[in-house]
């Protein structure tokens, strides 16, 4: 269950980062000013150092905890009685 939380995490970064990267590309056009042009690309590299964090240590995770034997899933309760 945790490693498809994973998953999906991932798959949901990915995702973000292709439109905050188009957005960022799109806006990048219709902008006159240079500092606003560095403002947009300082996003593009904050977002994809965010994606990165996430694929790295979203796997690193579920691949460590089910090595060392972690009860990962364990340790979730969903139902509050």
């Amino acid at each position: 269950m945790i490693s498809g939380f994973f998953q999906i995490t991932t798959a949901l970064g990915l995702i973000g980062l292709v439109v905050v990267w188009q957005a960022d590309s799109l806006a990048e056009i219709f902008t006159i000013s240079i500092e606003q042009k560095k403002k947009l690309k300082q996003h593009k590299r904050v977002a994809l150092k965010s994606t990165v964090t996430l694929l790295v240590l979203g796997p690193l995770y579920t691949v460590a905890g089910s090595a060392m034997g972690l009860p990962l899933a364990g340790c979730v309760d969903f139902v509050p009685w």
